[in-house]
């Protein structure tokens, strides 16, 4: 049995494309999810729940992503353990072939490949997606795709989730490259922000997420993975590429500086993008020719 944690918060929008995508097809007893409603007010809960078997459902009053995995965690029953994001989509195939990895050995984490929605964005969100897409961080799957696997002795690696920004990242620096892998033949449908401003958002909240990996966790730093630094700047060989590199490096200098500005005041409330969960609620199907 393959064991599914979705931490939810307020995503009634979007829980149905999710669970649609990683229950249809399943074999009885094939897999356990676990969907944990944290601080909801809207009918998250309600809409899971219409599921039946294998989706099982957990409300708590107590918001954050971390306390959610962790009530997901005292549920689950079996090994291999995948943690999905409840705003993006994932297909049961593509989580057999993570838990088919896991289960070969060699490896104690493994994500799938990420793909970007892109359909509604404006042309600076896609320009910016088209940058990312060419440099390494777009190929670590664990802080990207919105999904992850770890295999029983991965899941041992750390205690409870701390209560960070980037969980995703956090679970990554505990495995060196040898131990984590990014598989090409699984993939996960991310849904990015269709507005500029909202795209800024994101990456403010990302940004922050790392320095506070860095301070936070000193010791793994060296796991972090291969930085972007060279890749962009091999970029700029392309006259092509320049307007969307503008774009690229524009985005997350306004987010250092807005996370800059948070630090120094203390003010660390963060908004949520909302454009992303309506494209994922309207979009008909998984994403073709617009994604990356």
């Amino acid at each position: 049995m393959i064991s599914i944690v979705i931490p939810a918060r307020n995503e009634a929008a979007v829980i149905a494309r999710n669970l649609h995508a990683l229950t249809t097809g399943a074999e009885a007893g094939e897999i356990d999810v676990v969907v944990v409603c944290n601080a909801c007010t809207d009918d998250t809960a309600g809409v899971a729940r219409s599921f039946g078997p294998p989706v099982r459902v957990i409300e708590t009053e107590v918001g954050g992503k971390a306390h959610a995995l962790n009530l997901g965690d005292q549920a689950a029953v079996a090994f291999p353990r995948v943690y999905v994001d409840a705003d993006v989509m994932i297909s049961l195939n593509s989580i057999r072939a993570l838990a088919a990895r896991l289960e070969l050995g060699g490896v104690l984490a493994v994500a799938p490949r990420a793909l970007i929605d892109l359909n509604g964005c404006s042309w600076c969100v896609r320009a910016y997606y088209d940058v990312r897409s060419r440099l390494p961080t777009a190929r670590e799957g664990i802080g990207g795709s919105g999904v992850y696997a770890l295999a029983h002795a991965g899941r041992r690696r750390f205690g409870e989730f701390p209560n960070l920004t980037a969980d995703d990242g956090y679970v990554r620096i505990q495995f060196s490259a040898r131990e984590r892998e990014t598989l090409a033949h699984a993939s996960s449908t991310v849904f990015a922000p269709r507005r500029l401003k909202d795209l800024v958002l994101v990456r403010t909240r990302a940004r922050y997420g790392t320095i506070e990996l860095e301070r936070r966790c000193p010791d793994l730093r060296r796991n972090m993975g291969e930085r972007n630094h060279k890749s962009i700047v091999s970029l700029l060989r392309l006259p092509s590429l320049w307007p969307k590199v503008l774009v690229y490096s524009l985005v997350n200098i306004v987010a250092r500086l807005r996370v800059a500005a948070r630090l120094s005041t203390a003010s660390l409330r963060w908004e949520r993008d909302n454009t992303s969960r309506d494209v994922a609620a309207l979009a008909p199907d998984l994403p073709g020719e617009n994604s990356l």
